[in-house]
């Protein structure tokens, strides 16, 4: 286990603590079992590490990922066995849907050694719910996503801004908010700014690679797919990033892939919980799951960019952002009156020009407007949005 401690503590005693993610604050640290889910390169990793340079006492505690190649022949039952003879009270475990069977080695792990603290880390395309072993009772689970507009001006230009409510957004639209040129630093935001890696070289290079991680390797894991089906999901993500947003059509899909229409809807779902797509439903029950499917987008902003460059359209990133930020904290659903309504209140989205007439008869009904720098009355401005974690 010498190398396993070796490892952990040299990322441990590597790892930056002036900037910490927006969920860092909100996990009840003290749960005996965490897991941490989201998509690739939100930063996940960094965000335990973290943890543990603050709070733990390194002697105590062991950090290792589970597709290292230690654990080819070692369970990870094993190793956490070894480390309570050993005084150890913290084990943290980064990428463990890489680790067959973790469901069953966690449950063991957690119902062997009652003193032990149990942390992991995932994709977001995990279902505790559906591993063999019930986790469901034990774990508390955490979703994560990508930087917000804020958490982007404050890691990337150290521009630090408070956190607003949705209350605070639509009742104080014309609140001066002190960011200079914030439009410029918006636009570069939507190009490159949700994913933490963008502070490194060849971000498109590593956000391409992402993609291809997910869709050929997580999903398909996952879900005991073949590798031709694996690539059937590279060619649905194509069909939604071309389209200004997609409309589902079961049927045409099912023609184009060549696949059965039964499966289309699984393979959305796959790829919304493993962060690729986001499914925007009606109100039906206001459930999701339940509600029909009305829209479908890329996740953020950055796919879009990343695999619709030749022609992004304007409209679709402005709606895709919307949806993406506010899902953190709200219930987003369709429309019948504008794009988007939280609640009881309708959005209706677009650029500087755009104009009241289709909220005119919606009595809580707001326009959010791209390319502006304040609000009044009920014209809100679109990047004030990303200011809400």
């Amino acid at each position: 286990m010498d190398v396993l401690f070796e490892y952990s503590n040299r990322l441990i005693a590597g790892v930056g603590t002036s900037f910490t993610r927006y969920l860092y604050d909100q996990i009840n640290w003290k749960n005996r079992l965490i897991g941490i889910v989201g998509p690739r390169g939100v930063g996940k990793t960094t965000l335990v590490l973290q943890y543990i340079k603050n709070h733990l006492d390194p002697r105590h505690t062991l950090y290792v990922t589970a597709d290292d190649f230690y654990f080819a022949k070692h369970r990870l039952s094993e190793v956490a066995s070894n480390f309570v003879k050993f005084g150890g009270t913290h084990f943290i475990i980064d990428e463990i849907h890489k680790y067959p069977d973790w469901s069953n080695e966690l449950k063991l792990i957690y119902d062997y050694h009652t003193n032990l603290q149990l942390i992991f880390t995932g994709s977001s395309v995990l279902d505790i719910k559906k591993g063999s072993a019930d986790l469901s009772r034990r774990a508390v689970l955490y979703p994560m996503q990508g930087l917000s507009f804020r958490e982007y001006l404050l890691l990337f230009h150290k521009i630090e801004v408070p956190k607003l409510t949705l209350e605070e957004i639509v009742t104080r639209p014309s609140s001066v908010i002190s960011v200079s040129h914030p439009l410029l630093l918006f636009a570069d935001y939507l190009k490159t700014g949700y994913y933490p890696f963008a502070l490194e070289p060849d971000f498109d290079i590593k956000l391409f690679q992402v993609i291809n991680q997910t869709l050929e390797s997580d999903i398909p894991v996952y879900a005991d797919m073949n590798v031709s089906t694996g690539r059937k999901l590279k060619q649905l993500m194509a069909i939604v990033a071309e389209s200004v947003p997609f409309k589902p059509n079961m049927s045409k899909i099912a023609e184009i892939l060549s696949i059965s229409r039964n499966n289309i809807s699984d393979y959305l779902l796959y790829m919304e919980e493993a962060g690729m797509l986001l499914q925007l439903r009606d109100e039906t029950h206001g459930i999701r799951g339940l509600g029909k499917v009305n829209k479908v987008y890329l996740d953020n902003t950055n796919l879009v960019y990343n695999l619709a460059y030749e022609n992004p359209n304007k409209g679709n990133i402005r709606e895709t952002f919307f949806l993406n930020q506010l899902r953190v904290h709200h219930q987003v659903v369709a429309s019948k009156n504008a794009d988007f309504k939280i609640g009881t209140m309708d959005f209706e989205i677009g650029g500087k020009n755009k104009s009241l007439k289709q909220i005119k008869t919606v009595g809580n009904g707001y326009v959010v407007k791209d390319d502006i720098e304040s609000g009044f009355l009920n014209t809100i401005p679109l990047w004030y949005f990303g200011l809400m974690y």
